[in-house]
């Protein structure tokens, strides 16, 4: 059968990324017309195109792809790191950027902050960190050397240090205006992370040629100055 005769199944996360992610698909002359990424819709068929597009939360698009229920998907690269799903990361949209942080209460920094005014993180050995992001927190903390408690939540981890929960948390941010209304400051950047088209292993073999198209489209636009991030 031809590549381009067979069906091409895109995983697409819900919210602003989403209509990011449909701004690139039409500019790569996919069909987006009623497609909303923030509707109670989660199926959109386009048989003429030999196209669906599944939207799902950012977090569930690796193990969409991974288990093959997608050939492709479009999220952040905060969630395939915590995944940790076998799937092929093809292309770096450069939109929702944003970044992992390693944030403490003002007073804490300060607390820590040696003369050459970086904050010492030898000072948090056995401390516990909140955050959404475990395997990130994890892996940023042993690169560091250092052995802490990592406490995973689902949400609101700036009222983690308010409580006694934690000294620390690890979270992702944009404009940091969250931590600073928490009174809460970045002592340490882990990584940044944007939107990533991604790929099923076996998908990439069998529809490379359709998949490549698609990817040398996208490229193009974001190359060419095309919308990112705002």
């Amino acid at each position: 059968m031809e590549e381009n005769n067979t069906l091409l199944t895109i995983a697409l996360p819900k919210g602003k990324l989403g209509k990011d992610a449909v701004q690139i698909l039409n500019a790569a002359d996919y069909p987006t017309e009623g497609l909303k990424t923030d509707s109670r819709k989660l199926l959109f068929d386009y048989p003429d195109s030999k196209v669906r597009y599944i939207v799902c939360r950012p977090t569930d698009i690796p193990i969409y792809v991974d288990y093959g229920a997608a050939d492709l998907g479009i999220v952040g690269k905060d969630s395939i790191f915590e995944s940790n799903k076998d799937v092929f990361e093809l292309l770096d949209l450069k939109f929702g950027w944003c970044r992992f942080v390693l944030a403490v209460p003002r007073t804490t920094a300060e607390k820590h902050t040696d003369p050459d005014g970086r904050v010492n993180l030898n000072n948090f050995n056995h401390a516990r960190v909140a955050t959404k992001f475990p395997r990130v927190a994890e892996a940023f903390f042993r690169e560091q050397g250092i052995q802490v408690e990592v406490i995973k939540l689902h949400g609101n981890i700036e009222l983690a240090p308010m409580v006694n929960l934690a000294e620390m948390i690890v979270d992702i941010v944009s404009t940091g205006a969250t931590l600073k209304e928490n009174d809460l400051v970045a002592v340490a950047d882990i990584f940044p992370a944007s939107a990533r088209v991604i790929a099923n292993r076996v998908s990439y073999r069998m529809k490379y040629q359709r998949v490549q198209k698609l990817i040398e489209k996208m490229r193009d636009y974001v190359d060419g100055g095309g919308k990112t991030c705002d």
